[in-house]
């Protein structure tokens, strides 16, 4: 398993604005090239389940998750409910910050092949800091990456 966490800088723009835009996931596909469809199948006031793919070096991972709101806190958490992955959640948050907005991302992965976890949750890894960033920068027309960070929890399979 994989924790990836992503730190990004948004200029000239509101924390709200940044998190409205960062909602509407209906709207990836057409700012980023790393996603290919969203298909938002169920929504509620905080909650939606929507049905992803991406662009993963030269294939596609598909997933579906639950996505959970919090408008007041500017954060979204999701977890895979069925997909090419084994494990996949995590969170979205937003912060106001001097100059714009600042965003992190954090997720966990686990490729579910524990005999390639070495060689192929590396690559998962980088491959989701860079679509994150792609996406962010899309979505916004311009994000500053401030950091990225990749750790394997203690006691799992490295």
């Amino acid at each position: 398993m994989r924790i990836v966490r992503v730190d990004l800088h948004v200029p000239g723009q509101t924390a709200a604005d940044v998190y409205r835009t960062l909602s509407d996931f209906s709207r990836y596909p057409v700012l980023s090239d790393s996603v290919r469809s969203v298909l938002v199948t169920e929504v509620s006031d905080d909650v939606t389940v929507s049905s992803w793919e991406v662009t993963f070096r030269a294939g596609v991972l598909r997933w579906t998750e639950e996505d959970r709101f919090d408008r007041d806190a500017l954060t979204i958490a999701f977890t895979q409910i069925d997909g090419d992955i084994d494990l996949f959640d995590g969170s979205w948050a937003v912060t106001e910050a001097e100059g714009g907005t600042a965003i992190t991302f954090a997720a966990r992965l686990d490729m579910g092949i524990p005999s390639l976890a070495d060689a192929l949750e590396p690559i998962a890894a980088r491959t989701l800091i860079d679509n994150t960033v792609s996406i962010v920068d899309g979505l916004m027309g311009g994000a500053q990456l401030v950091s990225s960070d990749v750790a394997v929890p203690v006691g799992s399979a490295a």
